[in-house]
């Protein structure tokens, strides 16, 4: 460990078998606690009118404020409670099959480290602010508690028949980076966006992004970008749609979407039911100077 505590992205097998460890909570130090609070904060302000019903009924109902990074036993207290879920502690990445088996059991894993002051806006690796903050309010609502459990039982799946890949561009465009339409507007239930302060204005503000209409077999073959912003988000109509995804048999569709070719993230086709069309400027001037 160094002066931040919990070394950040932990490398190698932690020893179990399903890779958890204990959070190790205690020993968090006050530059831990005071960056948890900092991100705590802003993303706080600046999802008040951003983040979706869901999500801050989520927020509401679970001991997580801005004075500490929540104790995983308190948290999941209420979580169990709740819907059944609980978080188990991770020393970072773990492989597909590990990943799967837990949210198959509704385990989510979660990093345990925090990120250093100098990193708040970028981190490679999920770190607790992320998968905490960013996934476990939604935890919280029995639609998104049910359809992410059913995407660890189809991820086991997947990997037999060759298909994660398909498999994680729904992951992404839902659970990581979906919006959802609500009485006022398009708003935030992914993760990935809701623990980002750039992606969650980016997301609703900016005019270059796609806001598409979320469409099963168009988000199996869509691309998905791991290094920036988003070039598109799908739609949801309602968090209850996810419940028909949860019931889908993805096999046949896996087999479709194979023999035919994948598109880029920026594209919008002319079948597209698009919300708003995105200029493209940011990626474009992002490319220009690459």
């Amino acid at each position: 460990m160094d002066k931040h505590g919990l070394a950040a992205g932990m490398a190698g097998h932690p020893g179990n078998p399903d890779w958890t460890i204990d959070q190790g909570w205690e020993h968090y130090t006050p530059e831990d606690h005071a960056v948890w609070r900092t991100l705590f904060e802003r993303q706080c302000r600046l999802l008040k009118d951003r983040a979706c019903d869901e999500f801050v009924a989520g927020m509401e109902a679970l001991p997580m404020g801005p004075e500490q990074i929540p104790d995983f036993r308190r948290m999941n207290e209420v979580l169990m409670r709740r819907t059944g879920w609980q978080v188990v502690a991770v020393p970072g990445l773990v492989p597909d099959e590990v990943f799967f088996n837990h949210l198959a059991h509704r385990r989510f894993p979660a990093g345990q480290f925090i990120r250093r002051a100098s990193q708040l806006d970028y981190l490679e690796e999920p770190d607790v602010f992320h998968d905490v903050f960013g996934h476990v309010p939604m935890l919280m609502n029995p639609v998104m508690a049910d359809f992410i459990q059913a995407y660890g039982a189809g991820g086991l799946r997947a990997q037999g028949l060759g298909a994660l890949e398909q498999l994680a561009r729904v992951y992404w465009y839902t659970v990581e980076f979906g919006l959802v339409e609500q009485g006022s507007g398009l708003r935030i239930y992914g993760g990935g966006i809701a623990s980002s302060y750039g992606e969650s204005l980016f997301c609703l503000d900016d005019p270059s992004p796609h806001r598409i209409r979320f469409e099963l077999p168009r988000v199996l073959r869509t691309r998905y970008r791991i290094d920036d912003f988003q070039e598109s988000y799908f739609v949801l109509r309602r968090i209850d749609d996810l419940l028909a995804l949860a019931d889908i048999d993805f096999a046949p569709l896996y087999q479709q979407a194979a023999q035919l070719p994948t598109w880029l993230p920026g594209d919008c086709l002319p079948q597209d039911e698009v919300l708003v069309r995105g200029t493209g400027a940011y990626h474009r001037a992002r490319r220009a100077v690459l």
